[in-house]
């Protein structure tokens, strides 16, 4: 009888021990504060953890690349291609509904053998993308808090870093913040987007923003009409959120079917000028990036906040970044209080939206959750 190969068999060298615990602390923490809501990738990150050839397989990822979610992706990807085997009887993406459990190492441990070397190259190239619709919810008003500061003029949106560009779709899509609605609400083919308004606070009543110009930028954008790139799109979602599934279903059948030009961009800044001079005089541009600076390493975001606050002034453009809270802008309001929805430490931890315009400070218009959950508006 033949014995099955063990991970190290068929893995490249792994990386030096002090790497090996930091990352092994690093999974530790994601099953903690990033997916604490999922129970199959907190028990996969706390497996993950225990295997340094697995946590190895990092090693041929970009070095901002290095983390949980890519791996996690990877994983996923596979067995949405139908590669999992007994594995994907854990993920809810594929029906399956088996509890974590003693039975989910050994599966995990056959799956990690089979699948190491396409994982390896998952790692090497490709790059987490989780283009999440569910950011519109705090997007699309904050547009229109954009469009009343600028008189009402209409807007030109350019999304920096857009992934396969769900974010251009903003005002193609429907909102519930509490008992407030907004967005295409004629279109019953527009996906739902609930946002829970903390404290009851839902969003200012303004006049919704008119886009007439839009453009998406990305180093290695996704095309929603290759069912592989999709599929990748996919496997960046949580496994047991069904609900965030269909929505990205539908958000990306509506961006397909627009047309909306996404760019292959290797500097993505460079980008922004040549675009803005084919602008009509009297429209408003808005540079927007959700969740992309994070994979700057500390002088490559410095250089690039340098370089938007110049173009800023320059350019007479409004910048909207909605980046991690350690991604502060200028000087952030006091933490509003929570509610029973939200607790204090996710406040703290809650995307920060600021909005950076010529002739004011940079400002703080609101906290949310990553996925756009929930949101803080600061009054």
């Amino acid at each position: 009888m033949n014995t099955p190969p063990l991970l190290t068999d068929v893995t490249a060298p792994g990386a030096e021990p002090a790497t090996l615990e930091r990352r092994r602390q690093q999974f530790l923490r994601f099953a903690e504060t990033e997916c604490s809501d999922d129970p199959l990738y907190v028990a996969l990150c706390r497996l993950l953890a225990e295997r340094p050839a697995a946590l190895a397989l990092l090693d041929a990822a970009p070095r901002t690349q290095q983390r949980p979610n890519l791996l996690l992706a990877a994983i996923h990807e596979r067995v949405l291609a139908g590669a999992g085997g007994g594995f994907a009887a854990w993920f809810p993406s594929m029906q399956g509904d088996r509890p974590a459990g003693e039975a989910l190492a050994a599966a995990f441990d056959d799956f990690l053998v089979r699948e190491a070397p396409r994982l390896a190259a998952h790692c090497a190239t490709r790059a987490t993308q989780t283009n999440e619709a569910g950011r519109c919810a705090v997007l699309w008003p904050a547009l229109a808090q954009i469009t009343a500061a600028a008189g009402a003029r209409p807007l030109a949106l350019f999304d920096f870093g857009c992934s396969a560009g769900l974010n251009l779709g903003v005002d193609r899509y429907r909102y519930r913040h509490g008992s407030a609605l907004s967005g295409a609400l004629d279109d019953p083919a527009a996906p739902w987007i609930d946002c829970h308004p903390v404290g009851g606070l839902a969003p200012p009543e303004l006049a919704p923003a008119r886009i007439v110009a839009r453009l998406g930028v990305d180093p290695a954008p996704v095309d929603l009409h290759d069912a592989d790139a999709t599929r990748w799109l996919q496997a960046c979602l949580w496994p047991h959120d069904q609900r965030r599934r269909a929505r990205f279903d539908q958000a990306a059948a509506i961006v397909r079917g627009a047309g909306w030009a996404v760019r292959r961009e290797a500097d993505c800044f460079a980008a922004i000028e040549p675009w803005l001079d084919t602008l009509p005089r009297e429209t408003l541009p808005v540079v927007f990036n959700s969740w992309v600076l994070a994979y700057f390493d500390a002088a490559a975001l410095q250089r690039h906040i340098d370089a938007m606050r110049a173009l800023v002034q320059r350019r007479r453009v409004f910048w909207l970044s909605a980046e991690g809270p350690g991604l502060a802008l200028g000087t952030p309001p006091p933490l509003p209080a929570g509610d029973q929805g939200v607790s204090a430490a996710e406040l703290a931890n809650a995307s920060s939206w600021w909005l950076t315009r010529p002739d004011a400070d940079p400002r703080l218009i609101a906290r949310s959750h990553p996925h756009g959950r929930w949101v803080a508006w600061n009054r």
